[in-house]
């Protein structure tokens, strides 16, 4: 009996402490201690902002508007909420039945005030929440709560085109840092009822505001759950940009290839919500994130889908080109002149040994001193201001290599086949996948240096073994070719004509799967006579 006792003690006791911190978290009835409460525990911040006024001509209700100053638009707090309560009851029947009243505030909710979006708030952490993320505090003298006004305004960046992903033939429209703006940029572009938007806020101390967005319908449900699932088991202080959430929710952390797909392009965002996938919108970045993603995502261009599919496909094909040449020419370089010296024509052997006749370095030694240069210029150029960035960058890039060969440090055919790798990483359209092949050159470039093509062809193997080792929230990272689904090859490799894309990924959306019905083009009558 002692135990059972004890026990409830305890739960008695628990009970009494969850009704005490209530209690503490519960708003003041005076004004006075209510706002000396405020400015204490914000520490008399400068940017909060407190106005004290009376209601009405009579002036028996007294009030307190609070704002942060730069996050509100003070022009609504003066001509629909200050205005409405000080001046326009003035010696209107309201005004009387007013004071008279003892629920006051939902009076003054229902009738006066004729701001869009009002809540009412009763407990201090809503109250700090709200005031602090840009909403006016409305409190009144004798009541326990007060009004959240929506009245958010601040300076941001307009809608600019994305840098990072520029095209030709396409929209010009970017995302920027306000996330509001983002999602009604992709309302735009899918006018659908069944685009559905969740949000919620993100970090105990930054409570950043974050966006879900897919089609209720076409996007797979347990895809969609696991993304939930995942943000929702995320317990930091601070979130300030999407690539700290992408570390946080991607299946597999020791893999240098993005498993999450990153975007400021709208129409990009819309097109791969239409296919079943679900995009992340966080607020305070541009950068948009959207899952499952795919090796071949990271190969297809907006501008893809702009032009016709036999230039679409020769574009794509240069591309997939490119990646082989970032990754193997440096490594193929060494590995032949290194161990297969019989697999370059005389002549061009000569050639390369008249070059390498004064070089001290071995082949692998050169590669390493030329392609760390190349990086760090490239990083020079993207951290220096515009202006001089790109002119510092190709001036260095020149002016070395002619150094550097005149020197006898290096040879000219490395400096060739350091050139060729650095420019076809430019090809890639998207910044991850470029880096992750940047950062893969260098292991691959020590195989062909010890054991030449061998070495080569274990570590492609490997590296093909991991790719298809690879999820995406439990989507094969390597779909559509392992496993290889033939109704998928037709916006893989090749694009294939719009009218050909009537179904959408199978393993991304599995409930409609159908895209269109649009009929194949009929021969021209005019030919056929």
């Amino acid at each position: 009996m002692g135990f059972f006792k004890t026990d409830m003690k305890r739960l008695s006791s628990k009970t009494t402490k969850q009704k005490t911190s209530q209690q503490e978290n519960q708003l003041k009835i005076n004004l006075k201690e209510n706002l000396a409460y405020i400015h204490e525990t914000l520490g008399k911040s400068s940017d909060i902002v407190t106005r004290e006024f009376r209601i009405g001509r009579q002036g028996h209700i007294q009030a307190a508007v609070l704002y942060t100053d730069g996050l509100t638009d003070t022009d609504a707090i003066h001509n629909f909420i200050m205005e409405s309560l000080m001046l326009d009851i003035q010696g209107t029947a309201l005004e009387q039945e007013l004071s008279g009243q003892q629920d006051v505030l939902h009076t003054i909710q229902e009738v006066i005030l004729t701001v869009g979006e009002i809540q009412e708030v009763s407990d201090w952490n809503q109250l700090y929440d709200d005031l602090l993320s840009g909403n006016a505090i409305l409190l009144i003298n004798g009541s326990s709560a007060c009004l959240s006004l929506g009245t958010k305004k601040w300076k941001e960046r307009g809608v600019t085109e994305p840098e990072a992903e520029s095209v030709v033939r396409g929209p010009r429209e970017g995302f920027s840092e306000n996330l509001r703006v983002n999602t009604a940029l992709v309302r735009r572009k899918i006018n659908d009822r069944n685009l559905w938007l969740e949000s919620k806020k993100i970090g105990k101390v930054t409570k950043t505001q974050l966006a879900i967005m897919y089609l209720k319908g076409i996007a797979n449900e347990k895809i969609v759950g696991e993304v939930k699932s995942r943000l929702d088991r995320i317990d930091t202080d601070s979130v300030l940009e999407s690539g700290m959430i992408e570390e946080l929710i991607q299946d597999k952390t020791f893999t240098p290839f993005p498993t999450v797909y990153t975007t400021e392009r709208p129409d990009v965002v819309a097109a791969q919500i239409l296919e079943g996938r679900v995009a992340i919108l966080l607020d305070g970045t541009p950068f948009v994130l959207i899952t499952p993603a795919s090796f071949v995502q990271f190969f297809q261009s907006p501008e893809d889908y702009s032009n016709r599919s036999d230039i679409s496909t020769l574009i794509r094909l240069l591309r997939y080109m490119a990646f082989f040449l970032t990754l193997l020419a440096p490594s193929l370089y060494i590995a032949v002149t290194t161990f297969h010296q019989e697999m370059i024509p005389t002549p061009l052997l000569i050639s390369l040994a008249a070059q390498r006749e004064g070089v001290p370095f071995p082949a692998f030694i050169e590669a390493i001193v030329m392609e760390v240069t190349f990086e760090i210029l490239r990083e020079a150029g993207v951290r220096m201001p515009r202006a001089v960035g790109q002119a510092v960058s190709i001036v260095g890039a020149l002016v070395l290599g002619t150094a550097a060969v005149d020197a006898g440090i290096v040879s000219a055919a490395m400096v060739i086949v350091v050139a060729i790798t650095a420019i076809s990483s430019f090809v890639l359209p998207n910044y991850s996948m470029a880096t992750s092949i940047r950062l893969l050159r260098f292991p691959l470039m020590g195989l062909a240096a010890s054991f030449g093509l061998f070495g080569i062809s274990a570590g492609m193997t490997v590296l093909t073994l991991h790719l298809c080792s690879l999820r995406s929230f439990g989507v094969p990272y390597m779909v559509p070719f392992a496993p290889f689904i033939p109704s998928d090859q037709k916006d893989a490799v090749f694009r294939v004509p719009k009218w050909a894309m009537f179904t959408r990924p199978r393993l991304i959306s599995q409930q409609n799967v159908e895209r269109e019905k649009t009929p194949p083009p009929k021969p021209d009558p005019l030919s056929e006579e």
